[in-house]
């Protein structure tokens, strides 16, 4: 039995365009190709993704990803090794959800008369997270402005780091509720914390209006950036993707 390249993007959620990519760089090849031009999956290749899109939950980049599949004998033995790892991974997660759900809970009863939110214990927005999970797919698909965040973040003291990050914990929350009331992207307030959201990404590196779309895209094709988003709030990856396509259109060039 075969599935067309329609089918496999339906039934896996990865788009037509990556897996085309996929293809053309020989990690994920149809079984063949019809006269029309349309790719074709069999079984093999269905395991053969799910193991791809294993790897890239666990972090790794397609160099890494095809390294390993290349070499690998035992598919079996190796979808144990990705059973373990994901159990720990799931760990990991579950310590995730109770650090949002923790400061979602401390943003909620520390807003005093100025309607300030303040955090008790800063230290704990940060349990479960691995910063540098996305910095060898960053530096493969962006390798200008890797190096100009990573003399960029180098420059950042300590405090300016905690500082950035807990703004992002926060405006990520704070989108979370624009997108649970129901607010249009192209709302001001929504746009507000797109701006907000830019400037944060300026300090790192300045992306032109088509490289802010293209890294709001990220935010939805990648598994890893819309698992980061979506924990928060089913669906925040693409609210974000589109308000910051809004953004793009309006105010940048």
């Amino acid at each position: 039995m075969a599935w067309s390249i329609a089918d496999v993007a339906r039934m896996s959620g990865v788009t037509s365009r990556t897996l085309r990519h996929y293809d053309e760089i020989g990690l994920l090849p149809p079984a063949w190709t019809g006269s029309n031009g349309h790719r074709y999956y069999e079984e093999a290749g269905l395991l053969r993704l799910q193991q791809i899109l294993l790897m890239r939950e666990l972090g790794l980049g397609l160099r890494e990803i095809q390294a390993v599949l290349d070499s690998q004998v035992d598919q079996l033995a190796a979808l144990r090794e990705h059973h373990r790892r994901l159990l720990t991974e799931r760990d990991r997660l579950e310590t995730l959800a109770r650090t949002v759900g923790r400061t979602i809970a401390e943003l909620e009863e520390g807003r005093g008369d100025s309607g300030m939110a303040k955090i008790n214990r800063p230290e704990n927005l940060f349990e479960g997270f691995e910063p540098g999970s996305h910095e060898e797919e960053a530096r493969e698909r962006w390798p200008e402005q890797w190096e100009q965040s990573r003399r960029a973040v180098a420059g950042m003291t300590a405090e300016d780091m905690e500082r950035w990050q807990r703004e992002a914990t926060a405006q990520m929350i704070r989108m979370a509720e624009l997108m649970a009331a129901g607010t249009p992207v192209a709302d001001p307030a929504v746009q507000a914390e797109v701006d907000a959201h830019y400037q944060g990404v300026c300090l790192f590196w300045t992306p032109c209006a088509a490289a802010y779309r293209g890294l709001g895209r990220t935010y939805v094709d990648d598994p890893g950036f819309r698992t980061n988003f979506d924990r928060i709030a089913d669906g925040l990856a693409a609210y974000q993707c589109d308000a910051m396509a809004v953004y793009a259109d309006a105010r940048l060039s």
